[in-house]
């Protein structure tokens, strides 16, 4: 779960009693491309009970293999809350046929390379193993997918550890102030509901409702198997032989609209340790595009030429440097700490904003820095944006995406993520030539719809802005005077 929030992570896996009833799978269904642009083969086909199934025929000696489930936080009702931290934490524990030592022992011998990741909108089971012991890895993922014992004695001890994580991450503003972000966008609900379970509701969870909300989501329509280094056919063969005879136990729920509401939420200065100096810290956002938008890689490029980071660079000098918020903020106000842009999208909603962390005496002008700095990327004056940062950004983004599709593991989690939620993969080729045709007016045009409040997604958001501080209150002024003047928000 600290894993988790520090990125958008934690531990899960077989089925021997369940390989010999298979369901057969719908050829009909099947599809795939090749991405000219990494030269790897993409398919995609349906199991006869809604498992779906996505290939990359990327080679190596070693595979990666995921189960992603259409979960998360997002999908708890008010009895549910904490659920899916607690089942994130009790995921690669005991099951219908494997004891809790058992489980951990067979994972170390195919490699100990795993986890379970819980997000807003999917719970994600990882794993990287040999070529060779792709099906064994899948059928232990299968066991704690479809068959977790959750014994009490299980569930107290990670309530217990899941009181210690609370704690811990309350103690981490850059970890905290982006979960209060979410909630006090969404008013709790939807993307608002909380992905670290509040310490107040840890004593209350048990295993009927932990099993309740498993009966309502772990369903197989709601399910991707993703591999990447496994043919199609061997990897429709040992999802069969897993999930093949998986039936639903509830039907579909319908999850309403993420409705964004915005507001204000202030919380009291956090502790200091050693000769650390003390900071307040603000976090800003808006309405931002859903993760299928047409404009998303243009919102994705204003984050990049936005950049920020931390007054000292640990990955040597001038990386990022040609940022805005390093050349107009970092390098120009000794005061600020930390300054960054984030871009937070979802399936119908996301926020897109900036965080500073200063000095207590410059609260209230690290509030005008941030309005300043969004209100620059849609002005018609000497700083709108130009066109040699938009292609330096462009190019980034670029070279972001390619490195990072390097790695089989990042290749398997945007695979299945888009699979999961989009029934598709964008081919790289699409996403480059999407980036490619931008221009400063398109990056100008979605910051005013943007900032200005005026994002029409699907939950018909208040156009207000979303503001989270830690600190005395009275230090950071009249925020929404400040947004006001620069013309920000409704």
């Amino acid at each position: 779960m600290l894993r988790s929030l520090s990125r958008c992570n934690v531990t899960t896996t077989g089925l021997r009693s369940l390989k010999n009833s298979c369901a057969p799978i719908s050829i009909a269904s099947r599809r795939g491309y090749v991405d000219t642009a990494s030269g790897t083969q993409f398919e995609l086909s349906k199991l006869s009970n809604g498992v779906r199934v996505a290939t990359s025929s990327t080679p190596g000696h070693f595979s990666a293999l995921g189960v992603y489930v259409a979960a998360g936080s997002r999908y708890e009702t008010d009895r549910l809350r904490g659920c899916t931290h607690i089942l994130d934490r009790l995921a690669f524990r005991s099951t219908a046929n494997y004891s809790a030592r058992s489980m951990a022992e067979t994972l170390e011998l195919l490699g100990g390379n795993y986890q379970c990741t819980s997000a807003r909108e999917a719970v994600m089971y990882q794993a990287s193993v040999f070529n060779r012991d792709v099906k064994r890895m899948l059928e232990l993922m299968g066991e704690t997918v479809r068959a977790p014992l959750l014994t009490q004695g299980e569930i107290d001890e990670q309530k217990l550890a899941t009181q210690y994580e609370v704690d811990e991450v309350w103690q981490k503003p850059d970890m905290i102030l982006p979960e209060l972000l979410h909630s006090t966008a969404y008013s709790g609900e939807t993307l608002g509901s909380p992905l670290l379970c509040p310490r107040e509701i840890v004593p209350s969870i048990s295993k009927y409702y932990l099993s309740d909300y498993r009966n309502k989501l772990y369903v197989p329509e709601n399910t991707v198997l993703s591999f990447v280094g496994v043919d199609h056919e061997t990897a429709r063969k040992y999802a069969t032989e897993t999930f093949g005879d998986w039936e639903s136990t509830h039907p579909p729920i319908n999850c309403p609209p993420a409705a964004y509401t915005g507001g204000e939420t202030c919380i009291p200065p956090g502790p200091t340790f050693g000769n650390q100096p003390e900071l307040y810290h603000i976090q800003v956002a808006f309405e931002g595009l859903p993760i299928d938008h047409p404009d998303i890689y243009a919102l994705a490029t204003l984050q990049t030429l936005l950049g920020g980071g931390g007054s000292f660079s640990a990955g040597g000098p001038g990386k990022g440097m040609y940022s805005r918020l390093y050349t107009y903020v970092l390098n120009q106000y000794y005061f600020i700490e930390n300054c960054v842009s984030f871009n937070h999208a979802y399936s119908d909603s996301g926020l897109f904003g900036i965080s500073i962390s200063c000095i207590p005496e410059a609260a209230a002008q690290a509030v005008e820095i941030i309005a300043m700095q969004l209100h620059n990327c849609f002005a018609n004056d000497k700083l709108r944006l130009k066109e040699d940062e938009v292609s330096r950004a462009k190019n980034q983004l670029k070279s972001s995406l390619l490195m990072n599709l390097e790695s089989k593991l990042v290749e398997l989690e945007d695979m299945g993520r888009q699979v999961l939620l989009h029934n598709r993969k964008v081919p790289v080729r699409e996403m480059i030539e999407c980036i490619d045709k931008l221009t400063p007016a398109d990056l100008e045009r979605v910051a005013a719809t943007v900032f200005t409040g005026s994002v029409k997604n699907a939950g018909v958001g208040s156009g207000k802005a979303t503001v989270v501080m830690q600190g005395k209150r009275e230090a950071f002024g009249d925020v929404d005077a400040v947004f006001k003047h620069y013309g920000l928000g409704k």
